[in-house]
């Protein structure tokens, strides 16, 4: 079995972080740089060419901005994570780039290690927030008109069942393999939970289900 080598795409208008953020890279087993690009436009065209499985995705640019290169990505349906890594700590930022598709939100001041743990993380499929962030989303959340139950939400026990693996980080590929069955039907499953929790992220429901389905049990 060969180890997993994943390809990164570095877009940052800031020429000094970016260039840190290669150091970094460099010191993690298996972590192949693909391309570094200083505007959007130009992170967009290598992204869409090169297809990396990880891209780390600066939010607030000139020009093009994180958040339009995010949604332009996902809108290409590539297999390409975005983590969005970034100095705001605005819960509107974190909220937009969350429901726009963002595979984690991590900040440019976070330590080398714990930078080191949440890049690991977003490579191996799961999603990755900002430690000192996570509070803040879920207040964000919690001021939103939600279900207070998976059974005021109608979740099936198969959704609840995908909704707790989603909460654990797990990606669709990963809760197909743990349930045995096929990844486009997990896709409809989250599809359908994320409509009845009134979602538009598995973030969003992932942070939901860590406060609600555990004090369900």
């Amino acid at each position: 079995m060969t180890e997993f080598s994943p390809s990164v795409i570095i877009i940052d208008d800031h020429p000094l972080f970016r260039r840190g953020l290669i150091q970094l890279l460099r010191t993690i087993p298996g972590f192949r740089l693909l391309a570094e690009a200083a505007d959007g436009h130009d992170g967009l065209v290598q992204t869409l060419r090169l297809r990396p499985d990880l891209l780390l995705l600066d939010l607030n640019m000139k020009g093009l901005s994180g958040l339009d290169v995010l949604r332009l990505v996902k809108q290409a349906d590539l297999d390409t994570r975005v983590v969005m890594v970034t100095v705001s700590d605005a819960a509107e930022d974190l909220v937009a780039a969350l429901r726009a598709g963002a595979d984690g939100y991590l900040l440019k001041d976070m330590e080398p290690e714990a930078m080191v743990e949440a890049l690991n993380s977003a490579a191996a499929g799961r999603i990755v927030v900002s430690d000192a962030l996570t509070h803040l989303l879920a207040v964000a959340l919690r001021q939103e008109k939600r279900p207070e139950s998976a059974a005021a939400a109608g979740l099936t026990e198969r959704e609840q069942g995908i909704l707790a693996h989603i909460a654990g980080g797990l990606s669709n590929k990963q809760i197909a393999r743990e349930l045995d069955i096929a990844e486009g039907t997990v896709k409809v499953h989250v599809k359908h939970l994320l409509r009845k929790l009134n979602f538009r992220s598995r973030v969003e429901a992932a942070v939901w289900a860590v406060e609600h389905l555990r004090t369900e049990r």
